[in-house]
């Protein structure tokens, strides 16, 4: 797919979430969502602190019985080494792109062997950070899986946008206000499609600087933790069209 086809995927994705009012019914979305990037697992969790639990960190997760059963028993969330980069990162990677000696960490090693028996030999993992610092992650598993550097963008905003919805559905709260300028919406619109702090600033004809002191400013009137969440933010609450 084109870059193009690729957001046309995402955008979609963010304007049919909204009608599920069930975790169920919304994983079923993800599910397809991103089974269409040859995803076949997902999760969506925080990650524990020493004195916590993996398994009552999960909001809501698409794995199979079995492998949950063993991660969790086992304890791989304390050697995992994508677990580990997801509290460093704050960017999406792919699985493999987390750092481990098989010898010097044979449980990183054990970890990343036996997700393979279970169809997940590949995966791309969205960290999700609010203000305090992280909060969470979308990780997406498989075998035979469209990521490259058109579609990593896409998923990025997909799991942004299923992990802020999930969250919802799990806690609903009152949304913050969503009173933007007209400056602010035409930063977040001109966001939403690719253009840099720089470049929305020469378009505008206002500084760069300028250009990015409203796209802060809006982001926190939408409770984003991120530009990216912004975007997906201001498209769901049809503050800009996508």
């Amino acid at each position: 797919m084109s870059a193009v086809d690729y957001g046309r995927e995402a955008l979609d994705f963010i304007e049919g979430l909204g009608a599920y009012r069930r975790v169920p019914d919304a994983m079923n979305a993800l599910e397809g969502a991103f089974g269409r990037f040859g995803f076949e697992t997902i999760i969506v969790t925080g990650l524990p602190n020493p004195d916590q639990r993996f398994a009552q960190m999960v909001l809501a997760k698409r794995w199979p019985a079995e492998w949950f059963s063993l991660y969790t028993q086992n304890n791989y969330d304390r050697v995992d080494p994508v677990v580990r980069m997801c509290r460093q990162s704050v960017n999406p990677f792919e699985w493999s792109e987390a750092p481990y000696d098989a010898e010097l960490d044979p449980g990183a090693a054990e970890v990343m062997n036996r997700a393979g028996d279970f169809r997940m030999s590949r995966g791309f993992i969205v960290p999700i950070h609010g203000l305090t610092g992280y909060e969470a992650a979308v990780s997406l598993g498989g075998i035979h899986l469209d990521l490259n550097a058109r579609s990593k963008p896409a998923l990025h905003l997909m799991a942004m946008y299923g992990f802020d919805h999930i969250r919802r559905l799990l806690d609903p709260a009152p949304y913050p206000s969503t009173r933007l300028t007209p400056r602010e919406r035409e930063v977040i619109s001109w966001a939403s499609q690719g253009k840099s702090a720089w470049e929305i600033g020469e378009i505008l004809h206002i500084t760069q600087r300028t250009a990015e002191e409203h796209l802060a400013t809006a982001g926190r009137k939408l409770g984003a933790v991120n530009r990216t969440h912004a975007v997906a933010l201001a498209i769901r609450n049809k503050i800009i069209n996508p």
